[in-house]
């Protein structure tokens, strides 16, 4: 594993491209991510695999990538709690077709959940799973940074093998998600460093370290979001930054419109300040 915190690839002085996650304009459609991205100016959409059945339809996001003109970043496979039964009950099958899917749509990476405690085999052949097929399709798979789940008392319940933290494991691509090490009370600041080079996916949101996983917008929690993205940029990362929100208490479309715009900008300026700790 590196833990080398500077990873100035071919790509270094390259702005990272800044997408939108389908989930940010949850309770809307994938259809109205992509007509959002493309009308606010995002570079791309990640596409969350899960409820909307269009999500699930890789001819219909051929049809609105090219539609609207946005190109899909990445697939986020369908490895959540609510998406057990999605694209089969084999949790090898969800990642193969997360490939297949990422090749028809353009797309480089596939994010992934480490596994439930209680899918036992799949656990256990996890890591080298993961590699296993990212030799065989040639698609980056970032497996996730998570959070303990609390029981009463604030107990924690072991849900995730071999665990919800992959800084000691390894893998060899990671996706920094800024709300879960905030529920996790992580600092993104100290996985940037820790993570180095293995670091190459960003779900940008930000969080206010209580259990609710609650994906607000960047700036407006603990994660000192301006900071982790100058870091990113000045170090020359050159992975995706998706804004994976929660827009639900959002009452209107065009309350969401401005919302979705203004943390585009944000995240455009942040990514331009070259300054590192």
């Amino acid at each position: 594993m590196s833990g080398n915190p500077a990873w100035p690839g071919p790509e270094a002085g390259r702005t990272p491209r800044v997408g939108l996650s389908t989930s940010s304009v949850y309770p809307e459609s994938t259809a109205s991510c992509f007509e959002l991205a493309s009308r606010l100016g995002y570079d791309g959409v990640e596409v969350m695999v899960g409820i909307d059945p269009v999500s699930r339809d890789v001819d219909a996001l051929v049809q609105l990538r090219e539609y609207h003109g946005v190109d899909v970043l990445s697939i986020h496979a369908p490895t959540l709690l609510v998406t057990q039964g999605t694209w089969g009950n084999d949790p090898w099958e969800k990642l193969e077709r997360s490939a297949l899917a990422a090749h028809r749509l353009g797309a480089d990476s596939v994010v992934v959940h480490p596994p439930f405690r209680w899918q036992r085999s799949y656990a256990q052949g996890f890591i080298e799973g993961v590699r296993r097929l990212e030799r065989t399709t040639g698609i980056i798979f970032a497996v996730e940074n998570m959070f303990p789940w609390r029981g009463p008392r604030g107990t924690e319940v072991r849900a995730y093998s071999p665990g919800w933290d992959p800084t000691e494991r390894d893998y060899d691509h990671l996706t920094l998600d800024l709300s879960h090490a905030s529920t996790s009370k992580q600092k993104s600041l100290d996985l940037v460093d820790a993570w180095g080079e293995r670091l190459t996916h960003v779900h940008l949101t930000d969080g206010d370290g209580s259990i609710a996983d609650s994906h607000l917008f960047p700036g407006e929690g603990d994660q000192d979001a301006h900071k982790v993205l100058a870091t990113l940029a000045a170090r020359g990362f050159a992975g995706h930054v998706v804004l994976e929100l929660n827009t639900r208490s959002i009452g209107s479309r065009s309350a969401r419109e401005e919302a979705l715009a203004r943390a585009l900008a944000w995240s455009r300026e942040a990514l331009t300040v070259r300054v590192v700790r």
